[in-house]
């Protein structure tokens, strides 16, 4: 699972080097692509469940699962959370990041920047005894203290041989709740922040989850192992088993 993440991880700087005024959604596709061609590995997003792209790329309001779109043109002072995954020898490693486009507003670098925080402060959590619910609570009280609210539609989630894998792993939740983490458990941790109000909705092509508001979303993601050293950050090139810091 670590070399499937360390490609995500690669293949993600690839794409936020690549985002700029002027480029299209589409454009970010075809750069995912031919780098999971050069890495000779499986895309995990194209065909699941029908998703016709092998990158979700959601711009400003598009809170996640944004496809890839030729007349979705980037400008200053967008912002896009770029979710991306792949299978490497039979095990799967997913990750996001959302980006600034060109010069943006404080505004919208306060939300990336507190929507990231809350995914540090969770993987801070990811403690061998520890429980989902302490991940969760973690993220909810970083991002509504800030003023924000949290994505309850969609959570995080188990990986490993399948992108998808029990236990869902939701960004709210009570302290001291829900399974115990356990030593050799992979969760992808995935914080969902809206500037406005936490309700989404999905577009008709059932895919596209945009704010009901129309205010602005962030996204990140990490694939977490939990090790008897402390959490180990799969997805993040510089990590290892128990070197964490906030």
């Amino acid at each position: 699972m670590r070399e499937a993440n360390l490609v995500v991880a690669e293949i993600l700087d690839v794409l936020c080097d690549a985002v700029r005024p002027g480029i299209s959604t589409w454009d970010l596709n075809e750069v995912a692509a031919r780098e999971i061609e050069r890495h000779k590995v499986k895309s995990a997003f194209l065909g699941y469940h029908g998703y016709p792209a092998v990158v979700c790329t959601s711009v400003n309001h598009v809170v996640v699962h944004g496809i890839p779109r030729r007349d979705v043109v980037l400008k200053e002072g967008d912002i896009i959370a770029i979710d991306f995954g792949v299978f490497k020898d039979g095990y799967c490693g997913d990750a996001a990041r959302s980006v600034p486009v060109g010069r943006i507003s404080p505004t919208h670098q306060r939300l990336i920047d507190i929507t990231r925080e809350s995914l540090e402060f969770a993987i801070g959590r990811c403690l061998v005894g520890k429980r989902l619910g302490d991940i969760g609570a973690t993220v909810q009280s970083h991002v509504e203290s800030n003023g924000y609210s949290v994505v309850k539609d969609f959570v995080g989630h188990g990986i490993g041989r399948a992108m998808h894998e029990d236990p869902p792993v939701p960004n709210y939740a009570r302290p001291g709740t829900g399974k115990r983490l356990k030593r050799g458990l992979v969760i992808a941790i995935e914080p969902m922040v809206n500037a406005g109000a936490p309700e989404v909705k999905v577009l008709d092509d059932d895919w596209t989850a945009v704010t009901r508001d129309r205010s602005m979303s962030a996204h990140f993601e990490h694939s977490v192992a939990i090790t008897d050293e402390g959490p180990w950050v799969l997805s993040r090139a510089s990590s290892k088993p128990g070197e964490f810091t906030v």
